[in-house]
């Protein structure tokens, strides 16, 4: 997400090193290279001009702290700026109404089915709330039983009537029925199109008068670009919608969607899809997004997902088994498993701050344990609690299994007692030492720094 402009920008701020303070000069001749990186990134050529206007205003004459210098200091006012940019403070969701009503709209191949299927699970496990999905897609083939797939796997109702061909009718019956049922949410799901056409606009905007919802969210594929807010305009003009919904960040995206949507349209973006699981959806925040683009990770959203996928109980359990000198690779298992959880691993480098830029050659695997998991998985029970048994002629078993090399094996192993050392540490007053042993920790089979 957004490597090649964070690339470009990180290079722009380069022609700033070793000057002393900034002069117009320099500040010209590096902000032509961010605006170039903007426009690259597919941003509208004038936001593009006008954001970089802005930024040379504020850097002009600014006194460089003793403690900054003045590529640091440009870096910062182009994240502020930036920040701005993308809506400033982040924009809630209004879940007034009983029930909620929320319409979903976008043209087709946008991700807005899946999208509503993320919505109502985000609204089930995070705000308590009892969604009910919508099919209101009289068009797509298998529309409907799409909407019934995503239903079904996040355990989240979902109202349809097959026969009906009037989508005004099917979205007044399900409010209905939600009131009935006791559900508090209604997602409406509407048909998408191939491109912007009248008849489209014109159905949406009657659905739309009909049900008066409390949100109406429109849902863009990242990807598209500027194609992308050229179409959001379309949609605005006639639904005057509340918020933006961007979807596929996790691909390889120019980035111009994100940057410059809000600026055209004036409304915030509000969730980001991040992958194709159902809980793969993120809260939009403008500064977070700005600083991941300028190369300064994420840390808070880290800390967030670290936190959502927390099992207190699971961790006391782990805490007496390392006192007690116990801890194997069962739950070492079980400790990946967590942080699979947390998504997928280039998303979380990305959150690292200085991770993208130091590891921007280095080949992450969507599912950069299975090596790990393919060994553990080919031990026996009593080895994976007891790792000391493991010799030379079980490690050859071990490799033979998993379709992996006795080096690997061995690499695992060495990785394994280093962590339980860590840990071990961590329990008592050495836990002072626990980065410098981070810092020896080469990488595991299946990582960064396998070799």
């Amino acid at each position: 997400m957004f490597d090649n402009l964070s690339d470009k920008l990180d290079k722009a701020f380069h022609i700033l090193k070793g000057h002393g303070k900034i002069t117009e000069v320099n500040v010209a001749e590096t902000l032509k290279e961010v605006r170039r990186a903007l426009l690259d990134a597919d941003v509208n050529f004038k936001i593009a001009k006008d954001f970089t206007t802005k930024v040379k205003e504020k850097a002009i004459g600014q006194n460089v702290l003793t403690t900054l210098q003045p590529g640091q200091l440009l870096v910062k006012l182009v994240k502020d700026e930036l920040t701005e940019l993308m809506g400033g403070d982040v924009a809630g969701i209004n879940l007034s109404g009983n029930p909620t009503v929320i319409l979903m709209s976008g043209l087709q191949g946008s991700g807005k089915t899946t999208f509503s299927g993320k919505l109502a699970n985000y609204l089930k496990t995070k705000k308590n709330k009892k969604p009910l999905l919508v099919a209101c897609d009289i068009y797509r083939p298998a529309a409907i039983k799409q909407l019934h797939v995503v239903g079904e796997a996040i355990g989240v109702d979902v109202y349809s009537e097959p026969d009906n061909t009037n989508p005004v009718i099917i979205a007044q019956n399900a409010i209905s029925f939600a009131k009935h049922q006791g559900l508090n949410v209604v997602i409406i799901d509407t048909a998408g199109r191939l491109a912007v056409d009248e008849a489209m606009m014109t159905e949406i905007s009657n659905v739309h008068k009909a049900i008066q919802p409390q949100e109406t969210l429109f849902v863009v594929d990242s990807m598209t670009g500027q194609d992308a807010v050229n179409t959001a305009k379309a949609f605005n003009d006639i639904l005057n919608f509340d918020g933006v919904i961007l979807t596929k960040l996790d691909g390889d995206t120019r980035g111009g969607a994100a940057i410059s949507i809000k600026t055209v349209v004036n409304k915030p973006i509000k969730f980001v899809g991040t992958g194709e699981k159902m809980d793969a959806i993120d809260v939009f925040y403008p500064e977070r997004m700005a600083e991941r683009i300028l190369g300064m990770g994420d840390v808070v959203s880290l800390v967030e997902k670290a936190q959502e996928h927390y099992d207190e109980e699971e961790a006391r359990k782990i805490q007496k088994k390392i006192a007690k000198n116990e801890f194997g690779f069962d739950d070492f298992l079980s400790q990946i498993q967590q942080v699979k959880k947390m998504g997928n691993m280039k998303d979380l480098v990305g959150m690292i701050p200085g991770a993208s830029k130091a590891m921007k050659d280095v080949q992450i695997e969507d599912d950069a344990f299975k090596h790990i998991e393919a060994i553990i998985h080919s031990m026996t029970p009593k080895e994976r609690s007891k790792p000391a048994i493991i010799d030379v002629k079980r490690k050859a078993r071990i490799a033979k299994g998993s379709g992996t090399k006795v080096e690997q094996v061995n690499q695992l192993m060495k990785q394994f007692e280093q962590m339980s050392k860590m840990m071990k540490m961590m329990q008592g007053p050495g836990g002072k030492n626990m980065m410098k042993m981070m810092g020896n920790m080469k990488g595991m089979p299946g990582m960064p720094g396998m070799r």
